[in-house]
């Protein structure tokens, strides 16, 4: 059997990296070209991959139509995992967008250019982010629940735009599998301002760089089925990759006997709302296919301790216990470490109180008041679990499958969003076709009900990135979204928060129809 050329993107990240790895271990199936700008970092991460035996390096970038078609001309597979990630992605929004955005849709308009387009495979990496904070009672979800990228979060708001541009391509294969997030063994590079945004009660069904890539591989095997393709899919751990911000926080204190950041934080300088994360009800169909998850949380925890400095290793005793139970050590880490990575970054919650930044205070908090009543003790943060939950409503018959939708579920899918669909029953040609739709502001757009029904796309002139999180306003007229905010938000919050991607100076919020809340 002739081998498959697979176009990767991303490899110099943590789930790119192991894809890659995957893919040249299985080297009698598969070649593979990637596409890598010419940073001094870059070179020296791909150095390894130089001249090696069926992968092919193009030096380009990804917003340039060219590279990517270079690189699509041929291959039988494209595995789109590159993205620019928060923090990175929030300081500069508009970069985020021309590489996450651009990149996306130069992939898709390369494999429409090919010869032979409906043979080509497009796997897009998407993520959690774009369900947006999904707090106890909503804290279990599943793919068509409502897209809400949490306030600020510019990253989650191109993944939303690349997706759709993916799901609305008209391609005969692609599919959407939405990342959740990576487990890396590196745990000393995750710290940063961004570590105070998690609530400690936010649930998170990881999944581990090794599993990840495995999962890149997998896909691009010829088992996959044909009705795999076409869909919307959460990449989780599973039940063993559970886990709450607090549990795998002590998981990490008892694994490496590590400081407890209860010991060396205070609990206020940590938000209330407003992350992203949240367990998978869904997420064992993706492994059902691709068959990838090998780690749980104790696994993961194990390879943690394995890849310390050497220097803590060569020790002979278990890192950080001289920290660890040391009371004038925490204090020092507290004072010269975590609170100034706490004060001084623009990005941490501590910094907003400190200055006065009301939008940013409102948007984790709620208001002042309510960071200030935040108790001092940790031993009420609640831990829910993954039985007791509230179900989202989809707005349908959704017990019907998907040849046995009708225009009724349709009409009535639209109608819970608080708009209706303009398209009439002669127009319905199933689930993959599209029809007009018109939302509560009476803006008018055509998509696909699977992307509607199955992905919770909606209105795309209603998005943070066009409109602003006018989300107070949204949930008193979209009953579908209402589900995700009025969990943790009071029904009389009434705010609006503009984007920067967009006139920000010029940009009011926007007149509400009449007749509308």
């Amino acid at each position: 059997m002739a081998r498959k050329r697979v176009f990767i993107t991303g490899v110099t990240g943590s789930m790119g990296g192991a894809g890659l790895e995957k893919l040249l271990s299985r080297g009698d199936k598969f070649d593979v070209v990637t596409l890598a700008r010419p940073s001094k970092k870059n070179r020296k991460a791909l150095k390894p991959f130089a001249g090696r035996e069926g992968i092919e390096i193009v030096w380009g970038d990804l917003r340039n139509y060219d590279d990517v078609l270079k690189c699509v001309t041929g291959a039988d597979i494209v595995l789109h995992v590159a993205a620019l990630i928060s923090p990175e992605a929030d300081r500069d929004p508009e970069l985020a967008r021309a590489i996450n955005v651009g990149s996306t849709r130069n992939i898709v308009e390369a494999i429409k250019s090919q010869p032979h387009p409906d043979e080509i495979r497009l796997v897009y990496i998407g993520s959690v982010a774009m369900t947006g904070d999904r707090l106890y009672p909503i804290h279990v979800g599943r793919t068509g629940d409502p897209l809400k990228p949490s306030i600020f979060d510019y990253y989650a708001c191109t993944k939303i735009e690349s997706e759709r541009i993916v799901a609305e391509s008209g391609l005969k294969y692609w599919v959407s599998l939405r990342q959740t997030f990576i487990a890396i063994p590196d745990i000393m590079g995750l710290l940063g301002p961004i570590v105070f945004h998690m609530p400690w009660e936010a649930c998170v069904e990881f999944c581990t760089a090794k599993d990840s890539g495995l999962l890149l591989a997998n896909v691009c095997e010829e088992s996959v089925p044909e009705e795999f393709w076409r869909r919307f899919y959460n990449v989780g751990g599973g039940v063993g990759t559970r886990v709450t911000a607090l549990s795998m926080a002590r998981g990490h204190v008892e694994a490496l006997n590590l400081a407890p950041l209860w010991d060396i934080s205070d609990r206020n300088w940590y938000a209330l709302r407003n992350f992203h994360c949240h367990w998978f009800e869904d997420s064992d169909i993706l492994n059902d296919y691709l068959n990838f998850r090998t780690m749980n949380l104790n696994d993961h925890l194990e390879a943690i301790a394995k890849d310390l400095p050497w220097f803590l290793k060569i020790t002979g005793l278990p890192p950080f216990r001289w920290v660890a139970e040391s009371d004038w050590l925490k204090g020092l880490l507290k004072k010269y470490f975590m609170r100034p990575m706490a004060r001084r970054s623009p990005e941490s919650p501590l910094h907003w109180i400190e200055n006065g930044h009301e939008e940013k205070i409102s948007a984790f908090f709620k208001d002042k008041k309510t960071w200030s009543e935040i108790p001092s003790s940790w031993e009420d943060i609640r831990e829910p679990d993954e039985t007791d939950y509230l179900r989202l409503s989809h707005g349908y018959d959704e017990s019907k499958s998907d040849d046995g939708l009708t225009f009724l579920d349709v009409r009535s899918a639209a109608s819970f969003r608080g708009g209706e669909c303009v398209s009439g029953e002669d127009e319905w040609n199933g689930i993959h076709g599209s029809l007009k739709w018109r939302c509560w502001r009476a803006h008018e757009f055509e998509m696909t009900t699977n992307s509607v029904i199955k992905g919770g796309h909606w209105c795309p002139q209603c998005t943070p990135a066009v409109l602003g999180w006018d989300y107070d306003q949204e949930a008193r007229n979209n009953p579908f979204f209402a589900q995700v905010w009025h969990t943790n938000h009071d029904k009389d919050e009434d705010n609006f928060y503009p984007t920067i991607l967009r006139n920000e100076h010029e940009q009011v919020r926007p007149e509400s129809p009449e007749g509308a809340e």
